[in-house]
């Protein structure tokens, strides 16, 4: 009868080791899925402003382009802030070259993350309108009159 008490004393010391392990390892797999959907949650973040950012980019290179790129800095303003809902940013525009090139413009967008300021640019040429008038009037010379 000794015996068998000691052998059901030593399984129940087994089992609260055991139960001890699994509950140490719970524990630390769990703290590393936090981590991981932590640093998945913070990239995707990232991601997501950075999409934003390629866009204004590419709002600001458009509008160069349509606007022309030779009297564009007299006639419009190469930095500010860009238009709600993305106030947050800011654009800066360097537009160098001589008239009938084609010009080189940089397009910089600017945004502050956390408690440093980030910043992405894009560098192309954009050749000059030639034969177009900037801001053509679009009138008609003679008033329409409809009956």
């Amino acid at each position: 009868m000794v015996r068998q008490r000691c052998s059901i004393a030593r399984g129940r010391g087994f089992l609260l080791a055991d139960g001890l392990v699994a509950a140490v390892l719970l524990g630390v797999s769990l703290a590393m899925m936090i981590g991981l959907v932590s640093r998945a949650s913070r990239t995707q973040r990232e991601g997501q402003r950075l999409e934003v950012v390629a866009m204004l980019l590419d709002e600001q290179l458009n509008l160069v382009l349509a606007r022309g790129p030779d009297d564009y800095s007299s006639r419009f303003g190469l930095t500010g802030t860009c238009e709600a809902p993305f106030d947050d940013y800011r654009y800066e525009l360097v537009i160098t070259g001589q008239a009938g090139e084609a010009y080189l413009v940089r397009a910089t967008i600017l945004w502050n993350s956390g408690r440093e300021e980030r910043s992405e640019s894009v560098e192309t040429r954009i050749a000059p309108r030639l034969g177009d008038e900037p801001d053509p009037e679009r009138r008609p010379s003679t008033a329409v009159v409809r009956p």
